[in-house]
């Protein structure tokens, strides 16, 4: 499970014009679900993204996490995230999870980062063509990959 994290002022999400999703201050995360991705990869990533300390506390330094601000989050999903492109100049989505497989972790990956903020979390419809409209502060983005736990 791949997640692109960006610091946002604010953020929406759009399909044919009309908003779907939208945060002020928090997180937009872009997730991208793998073949081999299960309920243990949603606990650890949203673990780590909960505790994510990337806003700034009173002296500046980023010290607080997206709870500790109050903090809003916006979940688009986006299979994309794990395109190949070792061979030739078409990228290949091969290693992507099917929706069979991806929509029940992403409804899980939501579930649980809303429990553990203590709010909704707006979200994107998986699989539609969207539109993602954000402010990033900072700028601040983060990849995390929770095949490759750094």
């Amino acid at each position: 499970m791949r997640a692109v994290i960006q610091r946002v002022s604010e953020a929406s999400v759009r399909i044919d014009n009309s908003v779907v999703g939208e945060i002020k201050n928090g997180l937009l995360i872009l997730l991208g679900i793998e073949l081999n991705d299960n309920e243990e990869d949603v606990d650890w990533l949203c673990g780590k993204i909960s505790r994510l300390r990337i806003f700034d506390d009173a002296q500046g330094v980023m010290n607080l996490s997206v709870s500790e601000i109050n903090g809003e989050i916006l979940v688009v999903s986006q299979f994309t995230l794990h395109a190949s492109t070792r061979k030739g100049n078409r990228p290949s989505y091969i290693r992507a999870a099917r929706p069979e497989t991806a929509i029940p972790l992403y409804e899980s990956f939501k579930a649980k980062l809303s429990g553990l903020l203590g709010k909704k979390v707006a979200c994107g419809e998986f699989g539609a063509m969207m539109n993602i409209h954000l402010i990033n502060n900072g700028p601040v983005t983060i990849i995390i990959d929770s095949k490759e736990k750094e």
